[in-house]
């Protein structure tokens, strides 16, 4: 998402020899990917999620973010923080696209790329140094092309190590650029509050402020042994080593994605069988339409439940073999909620995943005497360029189509 302007990179010091490590976060991701084709909303509050009272917001514009709303939020909330705000559904199929795009960018870059989620990656750019430049000219040059290519931006920490290269990306956000040297990162680290290093949630931190321990600095300067008191041994040495700007871990390589799901919260909660089944349909046909767009297949299909007072449950199942039609993830959710024994139980929220992901050139399919020439995975293929054609709801399931004519949402 263009916001005009390409902010000024920080440069907290000249020598970035030793900062081959980047972390790649994109701005907004979710909402920058809508905006693409809807530049009109472009600096508009904007927000990503279910558009029901009690749905969730998966992503908003930082306009809208100036108002408070954020990831995970009730949509109920966001609505009364920013009236105003436009809310968009989300195009899952249209981020996975993106996401590869992107992705694809950095293995141009390096084999050494360690995808966090959709939107964020961690790369080791040792080996590219003597081809492409400093790591600074190549953090340069993966913005710009995210920028030209896939047409959304993203900010980059370029520093010694993991930790350090994902708060620096994290404090030059939007669209930034910011070099941490090896030896600024205790100065640039130390100022900081105690939240910003990794593992210290809303809980730790009270407990760190009942210590006296606000900044990083004062965190780094306590002794180990009053650490390990407070939080027990693991946690207070783990935070007393990122306080100094130490983290030995490497960037591992792997797929960009680790799983794919969808989920629904219901505007009012639901027990009808029939209501129910539809909806597990539903979600298993956008989950595996997710799958066979980015290219994958699932070994594992997880199931999850909540109900009415909260109380949230998950049941999953390893096949035979990997897939990525929408039947037989269907069946296979279908059947796991059916062995919960659930009676007349009222449903807030249903979430269908696919776990244990796979290139799908690794799909095996295994042809039964019965098996017809063209199959159920034909069929979906036929109905996946459909829909790339004429609309999501161009082909649908006939347990999808309501009595009254319409297709459910």
């Amino acid at each position: 998402m263009s916001k005009g302007p390409r902010r000024e990179a920080v440069y907290l010091g000249d020598d970035d020899t030793a900062c081959t490590v980047l972390h790649i976060d994109m701005d907004a991701f979710y909402a920058s990917v809508e905006l693409i084709e809807r530049p009109e909303l472009k600096g508009k509050p904007v927000i990503i999620g279910g558009t029901q009272g009690r749905g969730v917001v998966l992503s908003a514009s930082y306009e809208a973010r100036a108002f408070g709303v954020h990831a995970a939020m009730p949509v109920g909330r966001a609505q009364r923080l920013c009236p105003q705000a436009i809310f968009i559904s989300p195009s899952h199929h249209r981020y996975d696209e993106v996401s590869q795009g992107v992705m694809a960018i950095f293995r141009d870059i390096t084999p050494y790329v360690e995808p966090l989620s959709l939107d964020e990656a961690f790369l080791d750019v040792a080996g590219a140094v003597r081809r492409l430049g400093r790591p600074r000219e190549i953090a340069a040059m993966i913005r710009a092309r995210v920028e030209a290519e896939q047409h959304i931006t993203c900010s980059v920490g370029v520093a010694p190590n993991k930790f350090v290269a994902k708060v620096a990306s994290t404090t030059c956000k939007p669209d930034g650029l910011m070099v941490v040297p090896a030896d600024r990162v205790v100065e640039f680290l130390h100022p900081m509050p105690v939240g910003a290093l990794w593992g210290v949630g809303p809980k730790t931190e009270e407990q760190l402020q009942r210590l006296g321990l606000r900044t990083v600095g004062e965190l780094a300067h306590t002794p180990l042994d009053t650490l390990v008191r407070a939080l027990g041994a693991a946690t207070g040495r783990r935070l007393s080593e990122l306080a100094w700007g130490r983290d030995e871990r490497e960037v591992e390589a792997g797929e960009s994605e680790r799983s794919i799901g969808n989920e629904e919260t219901f505007f009012r909660d639901i027990d009808d069988a029939e209501e129910i089944r539809r909806e597990l349909l539903k979600l298993s046909e956008q989950v595996a339409r997710r799958l066979r767009a980015a290219g994958y297949v699932a070994r594992t299909l997880s199931l999850k439940v909540r109900f009415a007072d909260f109380t949230t449950i998950s049941r999953s199942k390893t096949l035979s073999g990997p897939t990525d039609t929408s039947r037989e993830v269907y069946e296979t959710i279908a059947a796991l909620f059916d062995a919960l024994g659930l009676q007349r139980a009222r449903i807030r929220l249903l979430g269908v995943r696919a776990e244990g992901l796979r290139p799908v050139s690794e799909r095996s399919d295994q042809l039964a005497f019965d098996t017809p020439e063209h199959g159920w995975r034909d069929a979906d293929l036929a109905r996946d360029r459909a829909t790339a054609r004429f609309g999501k709801d161009a082909v649908k399931p006939a347990r999808l189509i309501r009595r009254d004519g319409r297709t459910s949402p």
